[in-house]
């Protein structure tokens, strides 16, 4: 097949692995948020796990918002409801007089840490039902499906 010619094949079981993932994504979701620390969304959990993730300790909000693929003013309100938490700080950024930085705190690290050991119960329930192998050999190609769709991020069309 060349690059002109779609593949049937491919899109439909690409479709099928996408979906599959949506519908994880959501029951995984639902499972998240019973267990979440009190103030804490799924949006805020986010927003610190990937502070973590990338070893990042401050970012801009217009940085954020691209890394997340949200609006400039919803990743704005999700990072006042951090800051009212004292989960982030925002402070002038000394190279751009209108501009904002957005820190982690301390608090924000343990906020992370906390959700995370609040989940590791409900993760347990399924630890007959899977065996950990097989999880475990999920991870690699979901990281370089991943890797490969940040590097390849479609252009929002209402942009």
């Amino acid at each position: 097949m060349t690059a002109d010619r779609p593949n049937p094949d491919f899109s439909t079981i690409a479709f099928s692995f996408f979906n599959e993932i949506a519908i994880i994504d959501q029951l995984g979701r639902n499972r998240f948020e019973r267990v979440l620390p009190d103030g804490l969304s799924i949006a805020g959990f986010s927003l610190l796990n990937h502070f973590v993730r990338l070893k990042k300790d401050q970012d801009t909000p217009s940085h954020l918002a691209k890394a997340f693929q949200v609006t400039k003013g919803a990743m704005t309100n999700t990072i006042h409801r951090l800051d009212a938490l004292g989960l982030v700080t925002i402070v002038a950024d000394p190279s751009d007089g209108r501009g904002k930085l957005v820190s982690i705190t301390q608090a924000g690290r343990a906020a992370r840490e906390d959700a995370i050991a609040r989940l590791a119960p409900s993760l347990q329930q399924l630890a007959g039902l899977i065996d950990p192998n097989e999880l475990a050999n999920l991870v690699p190609t979901l990281m370089k499906l991943r890797a490969i769709l940040d590097a390849n991020r479609e252009p929002d069309p209402k942009s």
